[in-house]
């Protein structure tokens, strides 16, 4: 027992050491990649269920916009307490305590799984009036309906993932998280290819492949923890004394579930305004936001490679490295969203059709998509104001810089442009959210580096 705790103890200081010795960049990049690798490998098999589905017709594709919206309402309430659990595990390892660490990390994974239990027994008994709430048309509710069974009903371990990943990448073992996700990811795009095209199961196979490949990865993350690969101790012992955590941890996590929130609610209402424009527009906008989101998941996950090196430096009084992070994580995520946005704009058209061969489709979905590529080089900024305010515990101003973008923001600009645009203000609403959000988000970023000088400088006198 003595020599477990040894052990333990030598892991920790190591990753102690990793964590903030490290060079900023390179730590960064060393955790940003893997996490970036498993966000294409989610993107790609997201894409793929749309490239499959697509190919049943033009109001199959919508059903997959409907249902992105029910996964975000997973997303949403899945990755609060993950992303709330995650930072405070950080924090707590950088200050050196473990127990604490534990007692949360287990909270969370308790809670997200009773969560996700509730809400899959209640979207399955009240399935159709959810779907038609989230935007299904009466021509796509039955695919809607056959696809979203099986993602409500894999709902507490899809949950209970995103809780695992995030205390894995926030711990600093992003490639660990990668195995998991990436494993799931590439099953599901063979689930899609068998079930659909080789057995003929229609809109139903892609639902079945999602879940089977979710509960996969679940399995495969949940072992890097029973197997010791974790600083983090998951027990039901510390899940029960961890239970008064519980408030800290979701409002920790509340940005998080403030965005992908509003991001359901601004799904459920891009389909209802792009509905009355006919099925052709909820697919085209549908495919669309699936291929931005996938460009996205690059800034994205340079920006979830830093969020550990926050919070962890955060807690161990590093501030300096805070700023750095900040800072080269703005600069790499912004060239490399130039980069992909200058591509996209050039092969626009053939990257809506490729995913549904409608000349309608593509008339709409191309005119979106550029007006989003456009907008991509307003994120970064955005990005990396909202996740390291998340990080380092600035609840408040994380919840209101995430409720902007598909929320305060979209919203208004979506009901404004539409009624005096029509489908154009449909198709430009997220593009003039996103450059908006930007300029909200300057003055944020200002105020923050000045509060880091102020606490360097007290630490320093500290010393």
């Amino acid at each position: 027992m003595i020599w477990d705790v040894t052990e333990t103890s030598t892991k920790a200081d190591k990753q102690y050491e990793l964590m903030t010795k490290t060079p900023v960049g390179k730590l960064i990049i060393k955790l940003g990649i893997p996490t970036t690798v498993s966000m294409l490998v989610t993107n790609i098999y997201n894409m793929a269920d749309t490239y499959f589905v697509g190919t049943l017709g033009t109001s199959a594709s919508g059903a997959v916009g409907i249902v992105f919206g029910l996964m975000a309402i997973l997303q949403a309430v899945g990755f609060m307490f993950g992303h709330g659990a995650g930072s405070i595990v950080s924090r707590r390892l950088g200050a050196k305590d473990n127990e604490t660490a534990n007692k949360v990390g287990s909270a969370a994974f308790l809670a997200a799984l009773v969560s996700g239990a509730v809400i899959s027994a209640l979207g399955i008994a009240f399935s159709t009036p959810l779907l038609r709430f989230l935007g299904s048309t009466d021509t796509i509710l039955p695919y809607s309906e056959k696809y979203a069974f099986w993602i409500l009903l894999a709902a507490p371990v899809i949950m209970a993932s995103f809780v695992l990943n995030n205390i894995l990448r926030y711990e600093g073992k992003a490639a660990l998280a990668m195995i998991g996700l990436t494993a799931g990811g590439v099953l599901n795009i063979l689930g899609d290819w068998l079930l659909i095209n080789v057995f003929d199961m229609d809109i139903s196979g892609a639902g079945i492949s999602t879940a089977v490949s979710q509960a996969i990865s679940f399995i495969i993350l949940l072992l890097m923890f029973i197997l010791g690969k974790t600083q983090c101790r998951l027990s039901l012992k510390n899940a029960i004394k961890g239970l008064p955590q519980l408030k800290n941890i979701m409002f920790t996590g509340l940005p998080s579930l403030t965005r992908q929130g509003l991001s359901s609610v601004s799904t459920m209402l891009l389909n209802n305004m792009a509905g009355g424009f006919g099925d052709a527009a909820v697919a085209g906008m549908t495919i669309v936001n699936r291929i931005c989101f996938f460009i996205f998941a690059v800034g994205l996950g340079i920006g979830q490679g830093f969020q550990p090196v926050s919070a962890f430096n955060y807690g161990a009084k590093k501030y300096k490295r805070v700023k750095k992070g900040f800072i080269f994580t703005f600069v790499v995520g912004e060239a490399f969203l130039a980069v992909l946005a200058v591509i996209g704009l050039f092969f626009s058209d053939n990257l809506v059709g490729f995913f549904r061969d409608d000349p309608q489709v593509i008339e709409i979905g191309s005119f979106a998509l550029k007006a989003q590529l456009i907008a991509l080089f307003f994120q970064p900024l955005s990005i990396c104001c909202n996740m390291t305010f998340q990080s380092v515990g600035k609840n408040k101003s994380a919840t209101f810089l995430s409720a902007l973008r598909s929320g305060l923001v979209f919203i208004p600009i979506l009901f404004i442009t539409t009624k005096f645009f029509g489908i154009t203000g449909v198709q430009i609403s997220q593009a003039l959210a996103d450059v908006v959000t930007f300029f909200i988000a300057v003055p944020f970023t200002i105020v923050f580096f000045k509060q880091l000088s102020r606490e360097q400088k007290k630490d320093d006198l500290q010393y």
